[in-house]
């Protein structure tokens, strides 16, 4: 397996066991992490904060990798992902991650972008768009 696969693997697997198996291992001192929705965490030390507070609000169920594409520096991981806030709340989408590395395989930058799974044609039944009466998701 490749060793960056591995690394990002691992952050996927942290979340899921809500436990911090080696975050200063994974991302450079000035990270960029970049969620979908727009939150943005500037430095490792926001990193490990923002996974430590997060866990004790809710629980991540799946963080499914579905494919990796390497180029150079770059990663990108195409993944399904799904979590259950203490409220009861429950969110599910499919996203990828644009991953910047070092040299030595530490993550510069990180930004997620996410894709709402209840998708629909708005020309099913017509020339002319229809579109669903709904808030739009945060993404």
């Amino acid at each position: 397996m490749n060793e960056r696969e591995k690394i990002i693997r691992l952050w996927f697997d942290m979340w899921i066991k809500k436990a911090d198996l080696g975050i200063d291992n994974i991302f450079t001192d000035d990270v960029v992490y970049t969620e979908s929705w727009s939150p943005k965490y500037e430095n490792r030390k926001t990193v490990k904060h923002w996974f430590d507070e997060w866990n004790t609000r809710g629980s991540v169920l799946v963080w499914e990798i579905k494919q990796f594409f390497h180029q150079g520096n770059l990663t990108i991981v195409e993944w399904y992902f799904k979590n259950k806030m203490n409220n009861g709340h429950v969110e599910e989408f499919d996203g990828i991650s644009l991953i910047v590395w070092t040299q030595d395989n530490k993550i510069k930058s990180l930004k997620e972008f996410g894709c709402n799974l209840h998708n629909y044609n708005p020309y099913r039944d017509s020339d002319i768009p229809v579109f669903r009466e709904e808030k739009a998701n945060w993404f």
